[in-house]
């Protein structure tokens, strides 16, 4: 009976996929431009051993880009480029250049990088994500060999939090899912950018309900930024505390799945397997939660009270933490001398 079950459900899905695939590639609206494919750019990058994200992300990324000015500037997906020594674009044509890490922002995601060479592209112009709804067909772009224009549908906007201390208020997700998908352009259309390709998730539509898709982040998440990212590498303002704990949901509780090196969790004593139950004294309801109330703790430097039951005890035990929280930025190894 169980299985009966899970094939309908798979027959179901991929009747989905299709009616999709089938809308978008049948609309006239959505035939991509030669110049708007040409705009999609290949990224590879290449790490340092001794970065902090070499174990986790890899030490060898690939992904796309997107060419949103005449100067070769790209907005692609963060962690393509984070903590990385070289990084080569490559274009429509398979020419292959140096680009010059510019930015990167950890509250949306996003990095921005710089082609040492001028690229003989036509920029993709940012449209507004936030007319962007469910139900709406859009375009995937991408620099793969394989499928790198797939058409897709909006299933949700809504909320998405990451395990490592990361949220997005309006994320957008599509079906079906693109493999292909880190730093891949979202295309509306009006042939503008709405989106640059983050993840690939099991629940697209709503969470916890099985449907495949990717997560991509709104292109308004770089708008109000974008002129200090290209002054400073960097958003202004203060930034959020960090405390370099990955974190899970489960049933509304929040375990501790990781802990960063040397970071101030780690300093602290919060080890993998801890519940937290609270922070400052409030308690917490889900993930959402937990990060509001920790990112209005302050500044970086400041002392973030943790109320955990910790995994070690023999015994049920509640204990507070205090935790010294640090700046993401300077843990990470983004400056180096060559």
């Amino acid at each position: 009976m169980m299985i009966l079950k899970l094939i309908g459900n798979a027959a179901k899905v991929l009747g989905i996929f299709f009616v999709i695939t089938y809308t978008v590639a049948s609309n006239p609206a959505f035939s991509a431009s030669k110049a708007i494919i040409e705009a999609i750019v290949g990224i590879e990058s290449q790490i340092p051993n001794d970065a902090r994200t070499a174990r986790i992300l890899g030490i060898e990324r690939q992904g796309s880009g997107v060419v949103i000015d005449s100067e070769g500037l790209i907005v692609t997906i963060g962690y393509l480029i984070l903590e990385a020594n070289i990084i080569n674009v490559i274009d429509h044509e398979g020419n292959k250049t140096q680009a010059e890490n510019v930015a990167y922002d950890h509250d949306s995601g996003l990095g921005l990088i710089r082609a040492t060479r001028k690229l003989n592209v036509k920029p993709l112009r940012l449209g507004d994500s936030s007319n962007l709804f469910v139900n709406e067909n859009v375009i995937i772009l991408t620099r793969s060999n394989h499928n790198p224009v797939g058409g897709a549908q909006v299933v949700s906007r809504r909320v998405f939090t990451g395990y490592w201390e990361y949220m997005i208020e309006n994320a957008i997700f599509t079906t079906p899912p693109h493999n292909f998908h880190s730093g891949a352009g979202l295309v509306g259309a009006d042939g503008k950018l709405l989106g640059v390709g983050s993840l690939l998730v099991n629940d697209a539509a709503t969470p916890n309900v099985f449907l495949p898709g990717n997560m991509f982040v709104p292109i308004d998440e770089l708008k109000p930024i974008l002129a200090d990212l290209l002054r400073y590498g960097r958003r202004a303002g203060p930034r959020r505390p960090w405390i370099g704990a990955h974190t899970y949901e489960e049933n509304g509780r929040i375990f501790v799945s990781r802990i960063s090196k040397n970071g101030p969790a780690d300093k602290a004593g919060l080890t993998a397997g801890d519940l937290i139950l609270g922070v400052n004294g409030n308690l917490i309801q889900n993930q959402e939660d937990f990060y509001r109330k920790l990112w209005h703790s302050g500044k970086p430097g400041k002392i973030i009270k943790l109320k955990i039951l910790p995994k070690r005890m023999n015994k049920i035990k509640i204990q507070e933490l205090n935790i010294l929280s640090g700046d993401r930025s300077e843990w990470l190894k983004l400056k180096r001398d060559y």
